[in-house]
């Protein structure tokens, strides 16, 4: 199976393409200016350097939040567009999620994905490796950190990733001190998108384009000022 992954929720986006299962080539993407265009560029780069065309896709996978409202919209549009035109299915899989996929092999049982809401919030989940799955712990949504962090289980260690754990790094070390770990990788998540939206797809799990709908804890700040 072979699919397209995108992630356009934070400003570490980025495109993949798997075959079964497998990353054959991730880049990532640079969505300042005209942002639709830049990530149609990416993938079409993507696709040459591997000799596929859009028409050798099986499906799709795409982060639908949380993040960046105008980064969603664009990688959703996009993905959507490809769907629509060749008919294929889509996985929808969260950025969160994905973000804490990524630390798998990190040796750490409790993996917090954080991401900067603005606003002086965050979006954070908490999820728990587990005889080689992963768990939700903690569900996914916006909160004031101190808040969210307050949430988390105490003595136990944590590994913190995203941009949000960098926002709050001060903060967590305050509250967990050596408990807290913090991760080194970079941010880019489109593999991992594909990864876990493979395994969706594979289950009968995807989903047509008009299906596909964004992840957003909170209004908009359009929505919020009218």
């Amino acid at each position: 199976m072979r699919i397209l992954a995108v992630d356009t929720t934070t400003e570490s986006a980025s495109a993949a393409l798997l075959e079964d299962g497998r990353t054959r080539a991730e880049t990532g993407l640079d969505l300042f200016g005209s942002q639709s265009t830049r990530l149609l560029s990416a993938v079409d780069h993507l696709l040459g350097s591997l000799g596929w065309t859009a028409r050798d896709l099986d499906g799709f996978a795409v982060s639908p939040g949380p993040g960046s409202f105008t980064g969603i919209r664009v990688g959703l549009s996009t993905v959507q567009a490809f769907a629509f035109a060749s008919g294929k299915p889509i996985a929808a899989v969260s950025s969160l999620e994905a973000l804490a996929w990524k630390h798998r092999e990190a040796g750490a049982r409790l993996v917090c994905p954080l991401l900067d809401a603005k606003k002086g919030e965050i979006y954070g989940a908490l999820y728990e490796f587990r005889g080689g799955g992963m768990r939700e712990a903690v569900s996914q949504r916006n909160d004031l950190p101190e808040r969210f962090l307050a949430g988390l289980p105490k003595g136990r260690a944590v590994l913190f990733a995203g941009n949000g754990a960098v926002l709050c790094e001060s903060l967590i070390r305050t509250k967990f001190k050596d408990k807290a770990w913090f991760s080194g990788r970079s941010r880019f998540i489109a593999s991992e998108i594909g990864a876990l939206g493979a395994a969706l797809l594979a289950d009968g799990k995807g989903l047509g384009p008009e299906q596909v709908a964004p992840l957003y804890f909170r209004r908009s700040q359009a929505e919020e000022g009218k």
